[in-house]
């Protein structure tokens, strides 16, 4: 899955995103999620995980 990863963010310089952007947006994702869930702690490996399928989907990574 890493190696993947590692091949989708470098494609090309128009489509580029680095490590830490990518990162970043899943964090974002997460915390909306959280918050959505009226802020409520517990689920966090959920929240992170589901954000990091939707953040995916956005970006277009199988």
């Amino acid at each position: 899955m890493l190696k993947k990863l590692k091949k989708m963010l470098s494609l090309d310089n128009e489509n580029r995103i680095s490590r830490e952007e990518f990162m970043q947006l899943i964090q974002k994702k997460a915390h909306e999620i959280y918050e959505k869930r009226g802020c409520k702690s517990g689920n966090d490996l959920e929240d992170w995980l589901n954000a990091e399928r939707l953040v995916k989907e956005d970006l277009g990574i199988k």
